[in-house]
């Protein structure tokens, strides 16, 4: 059987509590990482919360009641969200300040990954080799929550996280803003030795089971691979992710023929 890690129950001070509530808190600006609602809520309540999500990029997680009350946050109403740890940022305005500052936009698209360890693991390589976004789904993902601040070392704190409705519509304003996407595929010809890593690049990394969303990955503009000696059906995301961006941060250096930023 399958060993599953405990996930820490959110602390109280992190919800909040019922639909009024929750309304009120988007309205102020307050960011939430997910909103909780009882899966056999009554059709205008699914429909209000389910609006809300979709206006503010805020996940709906459909849940039995009996999930609501092991929060223990008293009368809920049938919805519970929680409060974010991180202060998601705008993805455009992102680019813009990266541009701004003269670097080499290099930034990072998680689709489909789950596992809040190796989101954790992600995050601390990204920042340790210059990735100056981490974009997100959102649906689909880990939770950035205590669990995966804990197994970012603090690292998901310190690199922006832009969360977008579509990754799709990501992938369109990152060409226009001059970023070529490059999709992490086995199956690719094209290995990242072959690759150029010095021009504006966003790399998709996709779950280890299902890789990138087939849709996802036909519109990037290149898909590129980890050359390997030997045949591997994949490698664990999070240590696939380090392989590619030193790569990327090999060719940015300015020690290397043509490097820098």
């Amino acid at each position: 059987m399958k060993n599953f890690r405990p996930q820490h129950r959110p602390k109280k001070n992190t919800l909040v509590v019922g639909k009024r509530a929750i309304i009120e808190a988007l309205d102020a600006g307050q960011q939430l990482d997910r909103i909780y609602l009882q899966s056999n809520a009554y059709r205008d309540l699914e429909e209000e919360i389910r609006k809300l999500g979709s206006q503010h990029a805020v996940p709906v997680n459909y849940v039995p009641v009996e999930k609501l009350n092991s929060f223990n946050a008293g009368e809920h109403g049938g919805v519970i969200a929680i409060i974010s740890t991180i202060q998601y940022q705008d993805l455009q305005q992102v680019i813009s300040l990266v541009v701004e500052s003269g670097k080499v936009p290099l930034l990072l698209i998680l689709d489909g990954i789950t596992d809040v360890r190796n989101i954790g693991g992600i995050a601390r390589t990204a920042f340790s080799t210059g990735v100056q976004a981490i974009i997100i789904p959102d649906k689909g993902v880990g939770a950035l929550n205590e669990d995966a601040m804990l197994t970012s070392a603090g690292a998901l704190e310190k690199i922006p996280i832009c969360r977008v409705n579509s990754l799709m519509k990501a992938v369109d304003e990152l060409r226009l803003n001059g970023i070529k996407v490059l999709g992490s595929e086995m199956t690719a010809t094209k290995t990242t030795f072959e690759t150029d890593f010095t021009e504006p690049v966003a790399i998709v990394m996709g779950s280890e089971d299902k890789g990138i969303y087939p849709a996802l990955l036909k519109i990037c503009d290149e898909q590129i691979k980890i050359p390997m000696t030997g045949e591997f059906e994949s490698l664990n995301v999070s240590v696939a992710t380090g392989m590619i961006l030193y790569e990327v941060m090999k060719q940015r250096s300015p020690l290397s023929p043509g490097g820098g930023t």
